[in-house]
């Protein structure tokens, strides 16, 4: 679903669709494997339920998991699209995935 894009991201192209929700999510088990394929490490026990930081149009978005938003969805606050340049939703759109450093230093300085 994601591929390498550059040092800093991986691209893939999701369905974008308004959501009733205070924060961008995309399906939880989806969350899971991304998180465990991309953000953990070699090193011990990592959290699997960390946001993934995703990148659509010039905003970054800190996504969860949610059981209800279908597969190869990115759901975004209804209030945010406008915004995001999302137009007749749902769209399918490229998005950038923030690599694990990458995006633990955009979550470290606030930036999602």
């Amino acid at each position: 679903m994601f591929e390498a894009f550059s040092s800093g991201y991986y691209l893939g192209r999701l369905y974008v669709e308004p959501a009733d929700t205070g924060r961008a999510a995309i399906n939880r088990s989806h969350h899971q494997r991304v998180n465990e394929q991309l953000y953990t490490t070699a090193a011990g026990v990592s959290r699997t339920d960390l946001p993934l930081v995703m990148k659509l149009g010039g905003a970054h978005l800190a996504v969860d998991g949610q059981a209800d938003v279908p597969q190869q969805t990115l759901a975004v606050p209804a209030d945010r699209l406008d915004d995001l340049h999302v137009d007749n939703p749902p769209t399918l759109s490229e998005v950038l995935l923030a690599k694990r450093d990458h995006a633990a230093r955009l979550l470290d300085i606030g930036a999602v």
